[in-house]
């Protein structure tokens, strides 16, 4: 056989690697791989597993968008669903990895798998949190060994994130190539039994996070804000080494596919004083939430100004008054609370069941817009819903617009079905994903005054203290917010109103998101969430606060009445304006055939 001898040794290494196939190329890479989501595409409606060709159920709100490579899964935040069945979920042992790519858009609303298959009797979960910290779950040694990053996951970039398990280390995470948090530990892994695997959602209803009261929030349903792509799962514990080879191999140079999150700009129309129904957009994964129309939202326009008023389901119909550069404030309207269900309003109507609005009256004049709701819990419970008639507390706000870009507001309930716990007015200024409560106010927050001139300004400063030292005009009745703005909004009320909560501010809060994110936009149950992160819609400040004076009206209603607009005038003219509201000559028909139906 000395023809051997001839033979290239390139030639037959090359003949070699045809014999055992091209796998042998990828070993460093894919050995040990049971499962493989490149986020692609779907098969007969189903999301492949391109490893075994296993097809899972993709259901919910979602899109593809570009990916690390190719596509990629964009889910929702609230409905986006993948799972397997328990009978198709892979076997692992002793030793595994799981591996993904995510773009996060909003962190969670508490912590939110990337992958898990777990019950009360073994499994794994890798789990990104409400502040972007990753945990990695797993069942060893016959008890919960959960490990933490340190670091956390940037908003709106490409991350790799990677958990490692084995038996006789421990835990690890991963975090584009580099270890950010570890557990050591030994002992025995044992997986779910008879139990399904899902990717990017929670597989049971969770509470959110940082909420104000145990009670006045319930577990909800959601899922990753986020895009996931070329999610793997090894049965082995992938060295260190590999998986920065890993990152660096796959790292994209483009960004993800996650458009600036923003409250609606308000669509341009001619210079016109009047009303419209219109369909007010947020983004695409909120929007998609909706069973509406085209016309669901009310907009009010001026002629001689860029302000609007805006009654959209974002914050369940509660008007706002809008900036020429898209400031929105807000208020809270009627609300009641127990130590039971928590708060009761109108923030709480999540699909806007109760909640709707409607165009009375739309002439050169005035505009008239009819905004009803009922105070509802999380639980969706009317407040002191009557055992017999079905009937709670309903309240009719009618808004009186004119063209100078003031506005009467008038409300009223059924006498006896609000009680004595309750609230009529709170000024909130709200927030896009993104901004800072000082994008939206200045440092000298509110300027208050009463009908003889007297002011105060109240600012955020350092370390304020707890009840202010500061001179507060006696009967202060009219209060205008500092926007960063060219038009400021403000508030006049009747006398014998009581306003509260006068004082200076942290000065620190102009450096954070804003206070809370279950309203507006948020769609989770609950009456109160702390936002530590500004990805989210937000309403924040709330002071002053005031007691309206409540009439008895025909009918056997209540109701009370207040003056609201926006002005890019100084403060100083709204005293006259104030005098001329508040304590108005009385109307007398001296000739014709008239009626006096009073002042709006």
């Amino acid at each position: 056989m000395k023809w051997v001898k001839f033979i290239n040794p390139l030639v037959l290494v090359l003949g070699i690697i045809l014999l055992i196939g091209p796998s042998f190329l990828l070993a460093d890479d894919s050995s040990g791989l049971v499962a493989w989501w490149p986020m692609e595409k779907l098969v007969k409606d189903r999301l492949l597993d391109q490893s075994s060709e296993n097809l899972d159920s993709l259901s919910g709100n979602y899109r593809f968008v570009r990916g690390v490579k190719g596509k990629a899964l964009k889910f929702d935040g609230y409905t986006t669903v993948v799972r397997r069945n328990a009978s198709r979920v892979f076997q692992i042992g002793d030793a595994f990895t799981v591996e993904a790519w995510v773009a996060v858009a909003a962190y969670p609303w508490n912590w939110c798998p990337v992958v898990i298959h777990q019950n009360s009797e073994g499994g794994y979960a890798f789990e990104i949190g409400p502040l972007g910290e990753l945990k990695f779950k797993v069942f060893a040694g016959g008890e919960w060994k959960e490990c933490v990053s340190e670091a956390k996951i940037p908003l709106k970039q490409w991350t790799q994130v990677v958990a490692v398990f084995d038996e006789n280390s421990g835990s690890s995470i991963y975090l584009n190539g580099q270890e950010v948090g570890r557990l050591a530990f030994r002992g025995i892994f044992k997986d779910a039994e008879k139990t399904d695997l899902w990717l990017g959602t929670i597989p049971e209803r969770r509470k959110p996070a940082f909420i104000h009261r145990q009670f006045g929030s319930l577990p909800s349903w959601y899922s990753l804000d986020a895009i996931l792509d070329e999610i793997k799962v090894y049965s082995r514990a992938m060295s260190a080494e590999e998986i920065l080879k890993a990152y660096r191999q796959d790292k994209p140079s483009s960004a993800p596919d996650i458009p600036p999150r923003e409250l609606p700009r308000i669509p341009e129309r001619r210079n016109r004083f009047g009303a419209f129904y219109t369909r007010l957009n947020y983004y695409w994964e909120w929007d998609e939430l909706w069973r509406v129309g085209d016309h669901p939202d009310v907009v009010v326009t001026f002629d001689q100004s860029p302000v609007r008023v805006v009654f959209w389901r974002g914050t369940r119909y509660s008007p706002c008054w809008v900036t020429e550069n898209n400031i929105w404030m807000a208020d809270q309207s009627v609300e009641a609370w127990d130590n039971k269900e928590g708060c009761f309003e109108h923030m709480q109507d999540r699909h806007c069941r109760y909640s709707h609005v409607r165009i009375i009256e739309n002439t050169p004049a005035r505009v008239v817009i009819h905004w009803r709701y009922a105070l509802v819990s999380s639980r969706n419970h009317i407040w002191n819903e009557d055992e017999r008639s079905g009937w709670g507390c309903w309240v009719d706000e009618y808004y009186y617009i004119y063209p100078d870009q003031t506005g009467v507001r008038k409300y009223s309930w059924q006498k006896g079905s609000l009680g004595p716990v309750r609230q009529f007015q709170e000024s909130i200024p709200l927030t896009s994903p993104g901004q800072l409560q000082g994008d939206i106010i200045n440092k000298d927050y509110v300027t208050v005054a009463n009908l003889k001139g007297e002011k105060q300004v109240f600012s955020y400063v350092e370390n304020p203290p707890k009840k202010t030292t500061k001179f507060i005009p006696e009967n202060p009745l009219i209060q205008m917010h500092n926007t960063k703005s060219r038009f400021k909004p403000f508030i006049i009320f009747e006398p014998g109103g009581k306003m509260h909560y006068l004082k200076d501010m942290d000065i620190r809060a102009l450096s954070r998101p804003g206070s809370c994110s279950h309203w507006p936009v948020g769609q989770v149950l609950s009456d109160g969430r702390t936002q530590k992160t500004p990805d989210r819609a937000t309403s924040f400040l709330g002071f002053p606060i005031t007691d309206p004076v409540i009439h008895e009206g025909p009918e056997g209603r209540n109701w009370a009445a207040s003056l609201y607009g926006m002005t890019d005038k100084p403060f100083d003219t709204l005293i006259p304006l104030a005098r001329s509201w508040a304590c108005a000559p009385k109307l007398e028909i001296l000739a014709g055939e008239f009626d006096n139906g009073g002042y709006d």
